[in-house]
């Protein structure tokens, strides 16, 4: 496996989730884990719904340095698969939330509800949130006991992307 192929199984990953765990602190630097259905908006960018008062929503006001995982829950024990990343996320106004209603939700049929401005923002208490990774890696696939085809090391290991 090339490393455009492990690129190519982090993308694939991405899609085919819904939801990631988002990690974030608080003003303490006390750590925060939710998940959020999210959508894909480019190969770094994660765009999320979430109530502007939600915990993890009040921490990234103000400390919007955030990680992240997406990862498949469907797959056997010891066959993991994972793409982490780190970066920082706000809430999105302006052209840049409009921009993020092209994306959100994801147009894949799993019956989330398509999103108007109005809905995230005025008078809502939701808003429309947005992480850009700066550094993203991904569990190199490989099967129990065995080495991965791309380091030989048979054991869980990250590979940044």
């Amino acid at each position: 496996m090339t490393e455009d192929a492990l690129a190519a199984h982090a993308r694939a990953l991405i899609s085919a989730n819904a939801y990631l765990t988002l990690g974030t602190t608080d003003d303490d630097g006390g750590p925060w884990t939710c998940p959020v259905y999210f959508a894909p908006a480019g190969d770094d960018t994660f765009v999320w719904v979430s109530e502007a008062d939600a915990r993890h929503s009040r921490n990234l006001a103000r400390r919007p340095r955030v990680s992240l995982v997406v990862f498949d829950s469907t797959v056997a024990p010891y066959h993991g698969r994972a793409v982490y990343a780190v970066g920082e996320a706000w809430e999105l106004a302006g052209e840049a939330l409009d921009r993020a209603l092209e994306s959100y939700p994801r147009g894949t049929g799993d019956g989330a509800t398509p999103l108007t401005l109005e809905d995230v923002s005025g008078a809502s208490p939701y808003r429309l949130y947005s992480a850009v990774a700066a550094e993203m890696w991904v569990l190199c696939p490989r099967d129990p006991g065995q080495p991965c085809p791309v380091h030989g090391v048979a054991r869980d290991h990250r590979v940044q992307l």
